[in-house]
């Protein structure tokens, strides 16, 4: 099954804990947008330290969009972090930060954007847990996906590496769930689909089913 994982992009750590509290009952996993307003423009709410004060009983990635991520790593391996995600583009010592993680007992994903070709994860199959395929510009939520693009490279990266775990995270809603599961991916962060429903269980089982539907 297609596993959803509710993306919180937001400014505020109180959003954050808001947009927690808001999905915690309908899934295992929520994903937290972290930039740094270099690697993107877009800047969120960006310290970890405050993850001290979040309780929640969710598995939580954090989406590293920030330039040369090895510079604050150890900052985000902490409680309640099970899975950080780095971007191929930003990196400059992927092994530094696979050990690092693997010593910390926390998942290690690797992210690239729209444009970069998807031959560049190749190197990485088998090392790291989780594949990223950002549908969207690092940024705010809500952005207009070029899905032809982006589905092609799902299915290439699908055929390449059949047991790779492959994460989809931009512009996911219940058209785009079904075409992007249909063309291997096993992850959907979802974010503005989710949080602008006015009944977010619905949303979230309905992404859920459309996913599932072969």
């Amino acid at each position: 099954m297609v596993e959803i994982i509710p993306s919180i992009n937001v400014r505020t750590f109180e959003e954050v804990q808001e947009r927690v509290k808001k999905v915690e009952p309908y899934v295992k996993w929520c994903h937290l947008d972290v930039t740094d307003g270099v690697f993107s423009k877009h800047l969120t709410w960006h310290d970890p330290r405050d993850l001290l004060n979040l309780e929640t009983s969710l598995n939580v990635e954090v989406h590293l969009m920030v330039s040369e991520p090895e510079k604050v790593l150890d900052q985000w391996l902490v409680k309640p972090i099970k899975r950080v995600i780095v971007h191929l583009e930003a990196v400059t010592d992927m092994d530094l930060i696979i050990k690092k993680c693997r010593e910390a007992g926390v998942g290690i994903g690797i992210a690239i954007n729209p444009e970069t070709f998807w031959g560049k994860l190749e190197l990485w199959f088998g090392k790291v847990d989780i594949y990223q395929v950002l549908a969207v510009h690092p940024g705010p939520s809500g952005q207009d996906v070029d899905w032809s693009e982006i589905l092609g490279k799902i299915r290439h990266i699908r055929e390449r590496c059949p047991g790779c775990i492959i994460e989809v995270d931009g512009g996911i809603n219940p058209e785009s769930a079904k075409k992007a599961a249909d063309a291997g991916a096993n992850l959907l962060a979802a974010g503005a689909y989710i949080f602008s429903s006015k009944d977010i269980e619905h949303s979230i089982l309905e992404l859920r089913r459309l996913a599932t539907i072969s």
